[in-house]
């Protein structure tokens, strides 16, 4: 005897109502219309509380149109020895300490000299193997 099975819920990925509730209908969507259409007096509004000396007002007007300011630290032109990559890093690191540089102004250089010493370390082996291959041909 063959069993039926019973259809439980919706199918996967068809919609119950395909045309749905259209948008802007809402509650919340005609607020925002109301308002929408008031904006220029709310901002006069609270222009002039701000002017007046109203804190609120002029911290919110800020914080809303202004970005937050972020600190930019300044060039700063270092003078590294062409000797090695662990006297640059020493070198880095006697400017941090002696105020020359930010901190992560030299954490920033550290990490550049890091990965120069792995570009270098790559193109050393890269040498070596290119040398071995010309002594011992790949049978």
């Amino acid at each position: 005897m063959a069993e039926i099975k019973k259809k439980k819920g919706w199918d996967a990925g068809v919609s119950g109502n395909p045309k749905g509730r259209p948008t802007g209908t809402g509650s919340v969507a005609k607020l925002r219309k109301v308002i929408e259409q008031q904006i220029p007096e709310l901002l006069n509004v609270l222009m002039q509380k701000a002017m007046a000396g109203d804190v609120s007002a002029a911290k919110l007007l800020i914080e809303r149109v202004l970005p937050p300011l972020r600190p930019a630290e300044q060039t700063q032109p270092i003078k590294l020895p062409a000797e090695g990559l662990t006297e640059q890093g020493k070198a880095i690191l006697a400017s941090v300490a002696s105020g020359e540089l930010a901190a992560t102004q030299g954490a920033a250089l550290i990490g550049a000299v890091g990965s120069l010493a792995r570009v270098v370390e790559i193109d050393e082996l890269a040498k070596r193997i290119a040398a071995l291959e010309k002594l011992e041909p790949i049978t």
